[in-house]
């Protein structure tokens, strides 16, 4: 038997490589053991923080799109053949609805990727999820200054379209090829009325949205109302949901009822522990769709494909991410101080480590913003701390890791050079006027 080299030098390259950094790696010392720690640290509150209720509901959403979203009308408007104005301007201001991270953006990408969005429009979204945060943007222009708040939403749109339309450019032949392939559209694709299946997903997105309301620093305000009921809104989205069900999906009365009657109790229970109620109604919808026949077995389907193909992905990378650079605030095995004397001034090199340092860390939604308060006043300059926060939210070592299994290898470097490279510019040019 002979081996093809061609096409196993990658594993042998990353096997060797995996072998000499465990065979190599001091274990022994001080700060390998924090930094084992704060691996294993950041993947728990990863757990507890991001997977239940952001990337569940992401998940869902994802599902549906692939069972419950018309394919031609993909292709009519965010496709490659689609109107540009439309296309990019939908895809550039999602992150206005969506308060999402850079990970929990990942399955709703692969979803509309999937099922024909242009890679030019597709990209827009991925990177203006969790870029265009209307929260973190005024948190950043009230916490970090004005100019930065507004250099960052003007930032984020324009890179948004950029990235996109540089992304349809680069691979214009690949998409041509991808857009000739026959559209194949299931019966449940072609049914049902616009309206109903927008009823659907937008009480799926107010579950994600809500169960993911962080707590505003004010006690005051629009925000801390909305955070006040967050589960009340949770909960009659989630009924709205069961109602969609039962009416339009025809799922068995008996079993949303039964489901419902669960999840009450556990609220009852539970009173002060909502998110066990909230893990409870996931198990409920998860037992329902599955055991579902018609259409609600096609999404539990879809749901559990992204599950098992992008989770793992998130957990590696999360670790390797823990274990490198810690939690915020958290010194791991490359120092705090490394990157504080890295990013001072404006030079192309502080820009360019901003860029890099915010890209492979994991920022959960609105951390970015104390964590380069801590930063600017450890003598990071304005330049450098634009890159970041440009670069950052959008980006990270998990999701770059995602993204390769989605898009592929060469899509996945020019889309993250995109935004490095972008954002050391911008970083640059901001830092020369505001010094």
């Amino acid at each position: 038997m002979t081996v093809s080299w061609k096409s196993e030098w990658k594993m042998l390259t990353l096997l060797a490589t995996v072998f000499a950094a465990f065979y190599f790696l001091p274990i022994d010392t001080p700060r390998v053991g924090k930094s084992l720690q704060e691996a294993l640290a950041l993947t728990q509150w990863y757990a507890r923080e991001h997977v239940l209720l952001c990337l569940i509901p992401a998940f869902f959403i994802a599902g549906a799109i692939g069972v419950f979203v018309r394919q031609e009308s993909v292709m009519k408007y965010l496709g490659a053949k689609a109107n540009k104005i439309l296309a990019y301007g939908v895809a550039s201001v999602s992150g206005t609805i969506l308060a999402v991270c850079s990970c929990t953006v990942l399955p709703l990408f692969a979803g509309i990727y999937r099922m024909g969005a242009g890679i030019g429009p597709a990209s827009a979204f991925l990177y203006s999820g969790p870029a265009i945060n209307v929260l973190a943007i005024i948190m950043t222009a009230r916490v970090l200054g004005l100019e930065l708040g507004i250099a960052r939403a003007i930032g984020a749109v324009v890179f948004s379209i950029v990235i996109g339309l540089a992304m349809h450019f680069i691979f214009r032949n690949e998409e041509a090829v991808r857009n000739n392939v026959p559209m194949q559209l299931t019966e449940s694709q072609s049914t049902r009325p616009l309206w109903q299946t927008a009823t659907f997903f937008a009480l799926q997105t107010f579950i994600l949205v809500f169960a993911t309301w962080s707590a505003p620093e004010e006690a005051g305000g629009f925000y801390a109302t909305v955070y006040s009921v967050k589960w009340l809104l949770t909960g009659a989205a989630a009924i709205g949901l069961g109602i969609v069900l039962v009416r339009w999906m025809k799922v068995a009365l008996w079993k949303i009822a039964a489901g419902g009657a669960v999840v009450l109790a556990a609220v009852l229970v539970f009173r002060e522990q909502p998110l066990i109620a909230f893990v409870t109604g996931v198990f409920v919808i998860s037992i329902i769709t599955a055991t579902d026949k018609g259409e609600g077995g096609e999404w539990f389907a879809q749901t559990w494909g992204f599950a098992r193909q992008i989770l793992p992905l998130l957990f590696f990378g999360v670790l390797v991410a823990g274990f490198l650079l810690g939690r915020p605030g958290e010194e791991a095995l490359i120092p705090p101080a490394w990157i504080n004397s890295a990013v001072g001034g404006n030079s192309i090199w502080a820009n360019l480590f901003a860029s890099v340092a915010g890209a492979s860390m994991y920022f959960a939604t609105l951390t970015e913003v104390p964590i380069l308060q801590g930063l600017i006043g450890s003598g990071m300059g304005k330049g450098p701390a634009l890159s970041l926060l440009l670069a950052g939210p959008a980006l990270s070592l998990p999701s770059m890791l995602v993204l390769n299994g989605i898009m592929g290898t060469k899509k996945t470097v020019v889309y993250v050079l995109l935004v490095v490279v972008m954002s050391t510019i911008t970083g640059m040019i901001f830092g020369s006027i505001y010094r």
